[in-house]
């Protein structure tokens, strides 16, 4: 994909990043993101549900004139078309999300139950990206990430950062995060030319996930 089609593709989460100020840094936009990985009553893997909350900045900028009412706070409703022309751009960046099952990589149906909250500064989009065909798994492995780096995923630190929901008793979960740059690296990133994809090769940068079932 050519950068200004990529640009094209996220311009719900990169164009105003670029109006923030970070237009000379790799990444643009930070995001915490949680994971729900929904099971069927027939132990088939349905779908994947994704929390990703932005970073201040991200969500501060993007949210601009979205108070309808002028009370103060921002509701789902208010938040409703933002929600929407985000998850739009998803399917062009292949929802940021890899997933295989068994073995084989999988493709995903249209995106369903898209909302946006806004609380302590901070945006979060929640949203279900189905399987495109459901099936029972003895191993389901997901990533997360921008392989370009223009958006830093990390999925949090904590107990509930991936999980099952109604899966078949003795499924388990392991999360494996990626190694944290050392300072050279960073600072490579962070001096790149921004009319340029900066070089990642050979970086580890996505979260990894595994659902392993009896």
């Amino acid at each position: 994909m050519t950068r200004r089609a990529y640009l094209t593709a996220l311009s719900g989460f990169l164009l105003a990043a670029l109006a923030v100020g970070q237009a000379v840094a790799h990444p643009h936009v930070f995001v915490d993101a949680k994971a729900e990985i929904v099971f069927a009553p027939d132990g088939s893997i349905q779908a994947i549900r994704h929390r990703w909350s932005f970073d201040e900045a991200y969500s501060a900028y993007i949210t601009q004139g979205l108070d309808k009412n002028g009370d103060g706070k921002l509701t789902s409703d208010e938040l409703a078309e933002l929600a929407k022309i985000n998850v739009e751009s998803l399917p062009d960046v292949e929802f940021f999300t890899a997933a295989k099952l068994n073995g084989r990589k999988q493709e995903f149906g249209t995106p369903g139950e898209q909302v946006m909250s806004y609380e302590d500064k901070i945006l979060t989009l929640t949203f279900t990206l189905p399987l495109k065909t459901p099936a029972k798994a003895r191993s389901f492995g997901i990533e997360i990430g921008d392989p370009t780096y223009f958006v830093a995923f990390t999925i949090v630190d904590a107990p509930d950062a991936v999980v099952i929901k109604d899966a078949p008793q003795g499924c388990v979960v392991r999360v494996n995060r990626p190694p944290k740059l050392d300072d050279a690296t960073q600072k490579r990133l962070a001096e790149a030319d921004i009319t340029a994809m900066p070089d990642v090769s050979g970086l580890e940068i996505t979260t990894r996930a595994l659902v392993a079932c009896p």
